[in-house]
């Protein structure tokens, strides 16, 4: 999984003028945490844009086992692929307390058409997930779980991370079982790389939260140039 970098998800992107056209077509939502803000199949005639909170992106295997796929963070667009087919393809679910606006699909197609700016942002977030997942495919077959994961860790870093004193913290709203699940690993694996990289000074753990403490180090062990 890359990044887009700190701040830069759909909504972020946009001129003030932009956001304020885009709210004025659009309703605001809270949701508690825990929250199902849609499920897998229902029809899907709007967009969400989170303002505040975080969501995870679930979907279901054949055998019915529910896995994570995604994590989404404030200033990002959720729920974009669905209008298009006119059912969900995944549940979305707020993590914490979520704030979102949203937009009825026709209405956000005008407001993209309108917008040439908004428009080139959509595009770029499209076009940066497609990459995304691209490159999660290709890394499963050559790569580690512990690798994986340590990319996931530096890519939160780098899109919802805050740096302070050369520490690197992150807010992991994730339980470690799910962390496996979206960096295509064991929890065994997640618990003993985690367990590993604590004791060589790494990374700090605590209550919803990793701090990275050597992000050299730890690019190193996920394989990424330095």
């Amino acid at each position: 999984m890359q990044g887009m970098g700190p701040g830069q998800g759909f909504w972020t992107l946009l001129t003030r003028d932009e956001r304020d056209a885009l709210s004025s077509l659009g309703l605001a939502r809270d949701y508690p945490a825990g929250a199902t803000m849609c499920l897998e199949g229902d029809p899907a005639p709007h967009v969400f844009i989170l303002l505040a909170g975080w969501v995870k992106i679930l979907s279901a295997t054949k055998d019915g086992q529910e896995i994570v796929v995604a994590l989404r963070g404030a200033g990002e667009l959720v729920g974009e692929i669905g209008p298009e087919t006119g059912r969900r393809t995944a549940t979305i679910q707020a993590i914490d307390a979520v704030h979102a606006l949203i937009v009825r699909y026709d209405k956000f197609r005008s407001f993209l058409d309108t917008n040439l700016g908004a428009g080139h942002a959509y595009r770029r977030v499209v076009t940066q997930r497609w990459n995304d997942t691209d490159t999660i495919l290709r890394s499963r077959t050559g790569t580690s779980g512990a690798q994986r994961l340590a990319s996931l860790l530096l890519d939160l870093a780098e899109r919802h991370g805050s740096e302070v004193n050369g520490a690197i913290y992150v807010v992991m709203p994730l339980s470690q079982a799910e962390l496996a699940s979206l960096a295509g690993t064991s929890r065994a694996t997640v618990t003993r790389a985690l367990s590993n990289w604590r004791g060589r000074r790494l990374i700090r753990t605590g209550q919803r939260r990793i701090t990275i403490l050597d992000l050299k180090g730890l690019r190193k062990v996920a394989g990424r140039p330095q």
